[in-house]
């Protein structure tokens, strides 16, 4: 059978047109004859006539050209840290180590590991593969269908896409690059092959259909739109290709839906045109990629609002904020304005926006269409980096404090876009963090805008790590997480 398609034989043109004529010579024939009745096949009974293959071509259909092609391409990714168990408190204490002796209480050592799946984009060496796959990974290694296996370093990494960018260690050696393909072309119902490495049992191709395209309600990372395919992904597929029947990338296998770790037919790839964006900037030497800046808020369409500005059904992105000086500001866009598109791709809700501008080239204008009250309105907004001012002066925080092993910086509109902080305004943040540190352990967490220590006021870097300084009993500590403030009091 024709792959994806139901209820026909393999059959080429050619054959068509001779069985066409067949028929039609019978009834010829049988008109000359002076036959009384001609039985004429009802409409569509032709489409059921069965005959035998006339040709190799009709029964060799495969998929075998397109995974030759794209096959070399895929990767499987190890990652590896070593972790250091920390070591009991009793153990520092001289009476209490008399009654042990050996290593007992010594800090013992772990290795991490992670297996995942990456693609080749570059032939000189660069990979792409999910954040999630090397997160806190600090050896990384890949391992090629042909069996050749390269040490690489980690070039970037993007948890707001959940997507990283690798490149080998050894010089002038060539690779097998994927082309990547137009996602914004994809349409439901699309043939796609997933490939990758399953449950770490080696290469393995599976294949399906385009199920749905622009899933937002995912949950993983900060930009949701999804091509949703129901080729079957499994643990260890995450990093791996989503191609296209004409062999180009894409898509990057990211996440399954499943109750039982095993696939159930939902399966989610980051589009293409995201995973360019993230390559280009690792390419341009950035170790954070930078997108276009917005400057406000924006809140999905309700049925009620779309009736309140005459639109015929809820669908777009509500502007409900603007910030001064912002490029949403200088383009001209109100509060109550109702985003339609970006660069005439339909934008049906706020998350749909932010990855159709995330994805648009720096520099530049886009074009908005947006409802104005009864009217449409066309726009222009500057596509340029968020500003960091104030500068981000970031500093690591002392560590007999509480804040050990953080660190603070100015916040700015960049800060607050790397931290996905949905804030305006200048203060102090904790934009780092250090796994098992002090800060860890006490429940700081990115993100977190420091008001107050001591009741003592702080509104940058600076002035937060001068108040550490100090020494104190005790430290009371009001922050703003999201939109709850709070104050904790931490021993010294």
């Amino acid at each position: 059978m024709v792959p994806g398609v139901t209820g026909m034989r393999p059959a080429s043109a050619a054959a068509w047109r001779d069985a066409g004529s067949r028929a039609a010579l019978r009834v010829a024939l049988a008109a000359a004859l002076g036959m009384a009745s001609i039985a004429i096949s009802p409409p569509g009974a032709l489409a059921q006539t069965r005959e035998v293959p006339q040709g190799r071509s009709e029964i060799q259909l495969s998929f075998s050209p397109i995974v030759k092609k794209v096959a070399p391409s895929v990767v499987n990714v190890y990652g590896a840290r070593v972790e250091r168990q920390q070591q009991n408190p009793l153990f520092e204490d001289p009476f209490f180590r008399r009654f042990f002796s050996g290593d007992f209480g010594v800090p013992r050592e772990r290795v991490a590991r992670s297996l995942g799946s990456g693609v080749i984009v570059d032939p000189s060496g660069v990979i792409v593969t999910n954040h999630h796959v090397i997160e806190n990974m600090t050896e990384v290694k890949i391992a090629l269908a042909d069996k050749r296996e390269f040490e690489c370093d980690i070039v970037l990494r993007d948890p707001r896409t959940d997507l990283a960018v690798l490149r080998i260690r050894d010089k002038g050696v060539k690779l097998p690059a994927m082309e990547l393909g137009d996602s914004d072309a994809l349409e439901v119902g699309d043939l796609v092959l997933a490939i990758g490495n399953p449950f770490g049992v080696g290469q393995t191709v599976t294949q399906g259909i385009v199920s749905a395209l622009a899933r937002t309600q995912v949950g993983i990372g900060d930009y949701q739109f999804f091509i949703q395919t129901d080729a079957a992904i499994n643990p260890g597929n995450s990093g791996g290709a989503l191609v296209d029947m004409k062999g180009r990338l894409v898509g990057i296998n990211s996440a399954i839906y499943s109750r039982s770790g095993g696939s159930v037919g939902i399966g989610f790839a980051i589009p293409a045109a995201m995973t360019r964006v993230v390559v280009e900037s690792a390419r341009n030497g950035g170790k954070v990629v930078k997108r276009p800046y917005f400057g406000g808020r924006l809140q999905a369409v309700t049925a009620d609002i779309a009736e309140s500005v005459g639109l015929e059904r809820p669908t777009g992105a509500l502007v409900a904020e603007l910030r001064p000086g912002s490029p949403a500001a200088e383009a001209g866009l109100k509060r109550g304005d109702v985003i339609l598109s970006v660069d005439g791709q339909a934008v049906d809700d706020p998350d749909a926006f932010g990855y159709r501008l995330a994805t648009r080239p720096m520099g530049g204008q886009a074009t908005l269409v947006v409802q104005r009250g009864p009217r449409k309105e066309t726009l222009k907004i500057r596509l340029a980096p968020a500003p960091e001012t104030p500068a981000r002066e970031a500093v690591k925080l002392p560590q007999r404090t509480p804040f050990g092993g953080a660190t603070a910086a100015n916040l700015s509109p960049a800060v607050a876009e790397e931290l996905s902080l949905d804030v305006a305004g200048s203060g102090v943040v904790i934009s780092d963090i250090a796994d098992g540190s002090s800060a860890a352990q006490v429940g700081l967490k990115k993100g977190d805008v420091i008001l107050a220590v001591n009741g003592e006021k702080v509104a940058t870097s600076r002035e937060l790590d001068a108040a550490l300084s100090r020494r104190a009993r005790y430290w009371e500590i009001t922050i703003k997480r999201g939109e709850e403030v709070f104050t904790a009091v931490l021993g010294g």
